[in-house]
Order: structure tokens, then sequence, then C-alpha cells
């Protein structure tokens, strides 16, 4: 991270970020993107432990789809799920979501990990032959919601049973949050549950007023990454 930015002053920045600024986010950036840091509370890192949620929009992520696409990556060295709807965490602390048998998503680590931008800048379409990378930098919001809370809270606004002792570390669910079609990701943080959701980036706002709306009953709230950063 590096120092405090407006994100009106940076090259990228989230769908997000006029609502993320009424909370009170404090934005650092992180590459060429602005990323909410924090809302200056000293109680964010318990807030993410109990249920708190965060826009990770801003961190790099990418896609690729065809039927040599398994190859393709095992070649960059790409550790790959054993079967759709499985995720599965790099070295470097990236994670790859296998959405079916030809079809993955490569989502950065907190720290912006390098490995989509490497996938992207190795993939050639001359060379990477039944392999189409498919970008995910733009067209897909990315939030996280964590706590011990979240799978609980995610009754209100998904029919999918999230709850922690039933849909294990790992596992995504392709369904429909608050009427909106996304990717649920169970991708803990060291002890503390979460979940990564990807969704069209022009509904972030109304998915962002749904999960708020949900989170009360629990008193959860909008946390930064430097918090979801002390559960690693």
């Amino acid at each position: 991270m590096h120092k405090a930015v407006l994100p009106q002053n940076v090259q990228h920045r989230s769908m997000l970020y006029r609502t993320l600024l009424n909370h009170g986010a404090v934005f650092a950036s992180i590459g060429d993107s602005a990323i909410a840091a924090h809302f200056g509370r000293d109680d964010e890192a318990r807030a993410a432990r109990q249920l708190g949620i965060s826009d990770l929009s801003p961190l790099p992520r990418t896609g690729f789809k065809s039927k040599n696409t398994v190859a393709w990556l095992e070649k960059q060295g790409v550790a790959i799920p054993e079967r759709p709807n499985r995720s599965t965490v790099q070295n470097d602390g990236s994670l790859v979501a296998r959405l079916s048998n030809d079809e993955h998503v490569i989502l950065a680590s907190l720290g912006g990990s390098g490995l989509p931008a490497r996938l992207d800048e190795a993939w050639q379409i001359d060379t990477s032959r039944m392999c189409y990378r498919m970008p995910r930098a733009h067209s897909y919001t990315w939030l996280a919601v964590t706590g011990e809370h979240s799978g609980t809270m995610f009754s209100k606004v998904c029919g999918v049973d999230l709850r922690l002792h039933k849909f294990p570390l790992g596992e995504i669910a392709q369904t429909s949050l608050a009427r909106i079609n996304a990717l649920i990701i169970r991708a803990d943080m060291g002890s503390t549950a979460a979940f990564y959701v990807l969704a069209d980036s022009a509904s972030a706002e109304f998915l962002w007023m749904c999960l708020i709306d949900a989170m009360q009953e629990f008193t959860g709230i909008p946390v930064g990454v430097d918090a979801l950063r002390t559960l690693v």
C-alpha cells in the first residue's frame, strides 16, 4: 500500500467508490487503482471477525475459458481445482476458481499478487489454442464478506445454504444473490470465515445495499482491506 489517495485521482476505481466515500472510506493506492483501506474505526479488525463487508473490486482478476484451458494453466504453473465449483489457493495467496470443466477465474491476493497479470501477459491467441482469455477486471464487482455470522447472514438474501458447517472451504455456489446472478466462494482468511462474492459490476450498488441491509441484524459494518489483512 502507498499513501492515501482520492479515488477520483487514479486511473481505475471501483463502481462503489462514491458509496464507500459516503461510509467514510479512506483510500490507498494499489497499482494504478484506489482501494478502500479503512473507514477510520478502531474496531474494524474485530468487526471483520464478526461480520464485515469489504470492496475488493480494485484488485486484479482475470479469466480463461475453452477446452485447452486446464492444460494451458497447468503449463503456467497454476494449481487447478479437482472439479468444477471448487477453488484452490495458490502459493502467492491468489485464488483460482473453477466454474466448469473449461472455465476458470483467477483472483489476486489481498496484496494484489501478480498472478492475474502474469497470466494475461503470458497468454497469446496464436499460441494458446482453444484457451481464450476472459477479462474480468471491469465486468465483475468483487466483494468480501467475513466473520462468524457471514454464512448465516446470507440466508436472508440467498437460497443456497451457506452456513459454515454446510458450505465447506473452497466451495463455489453459482447462484442468485438478492436476485442477482453471482459467484460465491468460501475463501477463509486465517481462522476467520470469509466469502468472496463476484457479480455484474452494473449491479454493484444494489448488491452492496442489499448486503448492508441483511447485515444489520448482526451489526455488520463495512471494513477496509487493512482489516482483512490482519486476518490472514
